[in-house]
């Protein structure tokens, strides 16, 4: 009976033992074969710091809505009421890339709200830096229909720049300069004074120095956090948003 017994123990160790090597080596194959079906994918897939389409979707988001010439910012949050007030027709929504890349045609996009504020940008848009009197009007009447409403334009190239503030129907606040000031209404806010804007008046111009040049173009530079300062910087609104939420454009019924 010894004898059978060791036999026994014996050929179940063996068994154990067949068992544990047989299974290590499935499991040894099992990862070398993953590890060749990785290495065959990765042949046929860019990695992503290296795939273009992020980085070309975000420079052309960036030339698309990023600096904007001339916008309005609208203390609202109903869409449909800025629409209204601005009689747009042929309204569709679209995102921010699409409602900003028309070029020279005479539209306007109508962001969703932002933190309590509406913004409205486009070539259709009156720029007080090229006729200061049709500003005048527009935002005059599109302030007694919403309310608080400012308006900022800013082109380095040209050196214009201008900032306008309104509420139903006055204007508190306002200053263009294109190489002279057009238009110089109100007292200066405290944001104005704490940014270090320049504000001449209309018979007042900057010394002929190149100091004096310099600063009556350094406003330019000062126009977005004046923005930032006011109510909101086109330039700060957090990307995630730009890419996930949708606008409005149209085109105005009647021009200013």
């Amino acid at each position: 009976m010894g004898v059978l017994d060791n036999d026994l123990i014996s050929g179940l160790l063996l068994s154990v033992l067949t068992f544990v090597l047989a299974m290590s080596v499935l499991v040894v194959y099992l990862i070398l074969r993953l590890r060749r079906r990785e290495a065959d994918l990765a042949q046929f897939e860019s990695p992503p710091e290296t795939d273009p389409v992020p980085r070309v979707f975000a420079i052309h988001r960036h030339i698309a809505f990023k600096r904007p010439d001339c916008w309005l910012a609208i203390k609202n949050r109903n869409i449909q009421a800025v629409q209204a007030a601005l009689a747009l027709h042929d309204v569709k929504p679209c995102s921010w890339a699409d409602g900003l890349a028309g070029g020279g045609d005479q539209k306007l996009f109508i962001s969703p709200p932002v933190s309590g504020w509406i913004l409205v940008m486009g070539s259709a848009l009156p720029n007080p830096c090229d006729d200061e009197d049709a500003s005048f009007r527009f935002i005059q009447q599109l302030s007694r229909k919403l309310g608080h409403i400012q308006l900022f334009s800013v082109s380095g190239v040209f050196d214009q720049h201008a900032w306008v503030r309104a509420e139903m129907g006055r204007i508190s606040r306002a200053y263009a300069w294109s190489g002279r000031t057009l238009w110089n209404q109100g007292e200066m806010t405290g944001a104005e004074k704490d940014l270090g804007l320049k504000c001449y008046h209309y018979t007042q111009t900057p010394d002929s120095t190149p100091s004096g040049q310099q600063e009556a173009g350094g406003n330019s530079d000062k126009v977005h956090l004046l923005a930032a300062r006011w109510s909101l910087d086109p330039d700060e609104i957090d990307d995630q948003f730009i890419e996930q939420s949708r606008g409005i454009v149209g085109e105005p019924a009647r021009y200013f």
